[in-house]
């Protein structure tokens, strides 16, 4: 099952299986990379970043993850960037802006066998060969109005950041039990949990 864009987007902040965290969005590449593997869903294909395209959609994430911690609370927030997080208004500012960049249009799918859908489309019919700056435009009010959604919708209720050790992701709970992203996190915790229960007499005795 596919991860709901805004999710994924927030996601490209994990921990880098070292004790630290790292970013899918370092450079352009990172983000060229990020965007091919999604290209169908986001609706922007060809596409190879630069540095610009880069900014813009690091800048939404920050207002993602921002709006992420606000909807767990009072729950912890990411620890990846807990420290650093926009002001929760400039967040939902910069979140509307980008939103608002590319004008789009509704168009009803209804495939045989599957339920009716609405899909945001461009309101202008894509040309042959879009420029980056362009692509730019189209992928960045995507992601935002992705993430509007999400925010909007009922997964939000659900939304929590794994505790687990140096896990930073958010995740959505799939059943009320559910405290970690994923089994492996879970395991982590239940060993570290483990560890400071038996390391705890330890230290006190003689």
């Amino acid at each position: 099952m596919d991860l709901h864009p805004a999710l994924e987007l927030a996601s490209t902040i994990r921990h880098d299986g070292d004790g630290g965290v790292a970013d899918d969005l370092a450079d352009a590449e990172g983000l060229t990379v990020w965007v091919r593997e999604r290209a169908e869903r986001l609706g922007v294909t060809p596409f190879d970043a630069d540095d610009r395209a880069r900014a813009e959609v690091v800048a939404v994430r920050e207002a993602v993850r921002a709006l992420f911690a606000r909807a767990v609370s009072p729950g912890p927030p990411s620890r990846a960037d807990a420290h650093r997080l926009l002001p929760a208004d400039e967040a939902v500012a910069r979140l509307n802006a980008a939103a608002a960049l590319q004008p789009v249009t509704v168009s009803l799918a209804w495939p045989d066998g599957a339920e009716p859908e609405a899909r945001l489309l461009p309101a202008s019919p894509a040309g042959p060969a879009k420029p980056v700056a362009a692509l730019t435009v189209a992928l960045t009010a995507t992601l935002a109005r992705a993430a509007v959604d999400f925010l909007t919708g009922p997964q939000r209720e659900r939304l929590r950041a794994c505790t687990a050790p140096r896990c930073v992701r958010y995740f959505v709970k799939a059943h009320g039990r559910q405290e970690w992203c994923k089994p492996s996190c879970g395991n982590r915790a239940r060993v570290a949990r483990h560890y400071r229960r038996h390391r705890a007499p330890s230290e006190n005795s003689p």
